[in-house]
């Protein structure tokens, strides 16, 4: 069952058994986590971290930037956590996944000022090149072009 909702807990300990439509935050481990919002039952873990994610809380409810992507799940889910609700997102194609992934790498390279880092066991495959879009040419530039092709030929 998708969650449209996401209540809130402050723990210490994240409990090993997670309720749906809970989201369990511990400060103590800078540590957020709960059921994956699609119903899938998987554990989403997040690390409040500068390079990971971000908790907002503003007295009443819970915010999480950036989203949640599922990438590693087979559900591959997608959302955001805004006050307390769920905003669901799309879904990224494997190149995107690959670029988020090395982005997120190299932020951490950058927060940690390492040339190792911590991630060792995950594979980052590099995004697809994307290749430099040309507009097309107006009417005017096309009968230059012809022009100046036809003139070349004489």
């Amino acid at each position: 069952m998708k969650s449209a909702v996401l209540n809130h807990e402050f723990v210490e300990f994240i409990p090993k058994v997670l309720e749906d439509g809970m989201l369990y935050v511990s400060m103590t481990y800078a540590t957020a986590a709960h059921n994956c919002c699609c119903g899938c039952g998987n554990k989403v873990i997040t690390p409040l971290t500068p390079t990971d994610w971000k908790l907002i809380y503003d007295g009443e409810s819970i915010s999480i930037t950036p989203s949640i992507g599922n990438w590693s799940f087979p559900c591959q889910s997608h959302y955001w956590i805004k006050h307390g609700k769920i905003k669901w997102s799309g879904q990224w194609s494997s190149g995107e996944i690959a670029a988020g992934r090395t982005r997120d790498l190299l932020a951490k390279k950058k927060q940690f000022k390492s040339v190792e880092t911590a991630i060792v066991d995950e594979v980052i495959v590099a995004p697809e090149p994307l290749l430099p879009v040309k507009p097309p040419k107006g009417f005017w530039r096309r009968m230059w072009d012809k022009l100046t092709f036809s003139n070349e030929a004489d």
